[in-house]
């Protein structure tokens, strides 16, 4: 029971405190395709800790849900990252690892995010709200539907058990709708996290911004929340498409071999998934916003087949 516990907060730890690397390995990648040197994969923590020792900005304007957002997305966040099996399936409490849980939790907070980019009064943080909240409507679905293939087959909704399932029948990765349930999750994660060809995270063109026109009014600690919480959902996504797809190394029983396996096996798809997700924002470029719900439209139909297949494809 204590090492599961241990094990818990270790690989929680590698959630909350490599995320920040995994976006920096992005953008280092990212340079190197199109031949510039690029800023240094740790850039990350250092824009981390130049924002935490700023002087935070806030408008009159605003009210106490301006403040207390960026506490509630971190929070969330640090939740979600103790949810994902990340190196091992075995947990304490295993209720912890329910995906309505975890859906539920991203849910809230892009919805106390786009209350704050309302509440600041400002026009470009109320577009980016509404274009936030229109793609989570038509997203958020379309992962539940593409994760509810997987926990048809495993015969549960938690995370823990259907990497199990996953690990016990090796031909199921060969089923189509498991790759129609990998195609729509992948994309739908690029639209969760605010990546192209849905949305650009290092664009500030007003009139195409949607996660950074929630948070233009930030600064300071407050930004550097935000910025670490993004971090984390990708992460989280990333690791969600690696293990609950992709299962191999990942940890039934608790042993240091088992667990050094599992740290191995977890480097190599984080890195495959980093590189194709790099190639792909290189050569794609933004989709033109009315063009967003019908490739959503689309991938939702794909997650809806994918679960139609196990009624008859099995």
């Amino acid at each position: 029971m204590l090492f599961e516990i241990l094990i818990t907060i270790f690989q929680w730890l590698i959630a909350v405190l490599g995320a920040p690397l995994l976006v920096g390995v992005i953008r280092k990648t990212k340079a190197l395709l199109q031949g510039r040197r690029g800023p240094s994969v740790l850039q990350p923590y250092r824009n981390l800790r130049k924002l935490v020792r700023k002087q935070m900005v806030i408008s009159e304007a605003t009210s106490w849900i301006f403040r207390i957002t960026p506490y509630v997305v971190i929070a969330t966040m640090l939740l979600a990252a103790l949810i994902v099996p990340v190196l091992s399936t075995a947990r304490p409490v295993e209720f912890l690892g329910n995906i309505v849980l975890l859906m539920y939790l991203f849910l809230l907070g892009t919805f106390f995010l786009s209350l704050a980019g309302l509440d600041a009064g400002s026009s470009f943080g109320g577009m980016g709200s509404s274009r936030a909240m229109a793609i989570a409507a038509l997203a958020e679905p379309t992962v539940m539907i593409a994760i509810f293939a997987i926990a048809l087959r495993a015969g549960s909704t938690g995370l823990n058990e259907m990497i199990r399932a996953s690990i016990t029948d090796p031909l199921l990765m060969l089923n189509p709708g498991h790759l129609l349930a990998f195609f729509s999750f992948f994309i739908v994660a690029l639209a969760e996290t605010g990546r192209l060809p849905v949305d650009s995270p290092s664009t500030h063109l007003e009139l195409t911004m949607i996660h950074e026109g929630m948070v233009l009014e930030y600064s300071g600690r407050y930004l550097a929340l935000i910025e670490w919480a993004s971090a984390i959902k990708l992460f989280v996504f990333l690791a969600l498409l690696g293990n609950l797809f992709f299962p191999w190394g990942v940890a039934i029983t608790l042993t240091p071999a088992t667990i050094a396996l599992a740290m191995l096996a977890l480097t190599i798809k984080l890195g495959v998934l980093t590189v194709s997700l790099a190639v792909l924002e290189t050569g794609l470029a933004k989709l033109r916003l009315f063009r967003v719900p019908e490739l959503l439209g689309g991938l939702f139909m794909l997650s809806l087949l994918a679960v139609v297949s196990f009624f008859f494809l099995r």
